[in-house]
């Protein structure tokens, strides 16, 4: 069957939605860009590895091994680890945190239980009670273009750049693409999603899906192997 992606919603208010795969064939499949952070966990025999993950840019040719298992969180736009700022980690620059015997995470000097996919929103709203994983409240505001009036422009990106990894406007371009994705792949034509998406023509979408997902608008529309958006 080769890789089975699954996601459910998120429980805790930091988390967009908690997910998990494996592969029990080798299977290529195409990360698309993606302005979330993640933390993941994967499994292969006994080794077992943590990784922080920030946004992804562009879209991204990726082989699932067989035989391997991954769980994970993604999390909300605007929750990150102060640790690991998402900048750092953007563009599957993953961090490893080290792991100890006895199935431990060794993180800002502290040992931690390591979860499983069933507890691992336990393990998140350990790592929020702790400081370890904060939310900036005004990544929504900044992100629609507003901002507190005393708080100028610059001072504005600067502040998103830190929670998100990227500028608000290279955002917008990936959630756009993103949604003119996910129409495609569930059938809409292109002429509808150049319109619906908010692409000036067929040249601009086609550039766009090129960079965020990999594929041409025609490919979305058929049969080609996993996206993961």
């Amino acid at each position: 069957m080769g890789l089975i992606f699954n996601a459910v919603a998120g429980e805790l208010p930091l988390v967009r939605r908690v997910w998990s795969a494996s592969c029990d064939a080798a299977t290529g499949f195409t990360s698309a860009a993606k302005g979330s952070s993640m933390i993941a966990f994967a499994r292969t025999g006994d080794r077992l590895t943590v990784h922080l993950r920030g946004p992804e840019t562009r879209a991204t040719q990726l082989i699932c091994p067989e035989g391997w298992e991954f769980f994970g969180v993604e999390l909300r736009l605007g929750a990150y680890l102060p640790l690991f700022p998402p900048s750092g980690l953007a563009d599957l620059n993953d961090a490893l945190l080290p792991t100890l015997s006895g199935d431990r995470i060794l993180l800002d000097n502290r040992d931690w239980e390591m979860p499983t996919e069933q507890n691992v929103d336990v393990f998140v709203d350990r790592l929020v009670r702790a400081g370890l994983l904060i939310f900036d409240p005004l990544v929504d505001e900044i992100r629609h273009g507003e901002r507190p009036r005393a708080m100028s422009e610059r001072t504005a990106q600067i502040r998103f750049r830190r929670a998100v990894g990227m500028s608000r406007r290279k955002l917008v371009s990936i959630e756009q693409a993103q949604h003119a994705a996910q129409l495609l792949t569930a059938g809409r034509s292109i002429v509808d999603v150049v319109t619906v998406g908010g692409y000036y023509d067929q040249p601009q979408l086609a550039r766009a899906m090129r960079w965020a997902t990999g594929h041409t608008p025609g490919e979305l529309r058929s049969d080609i192997p996993f996206v993961a958006f």
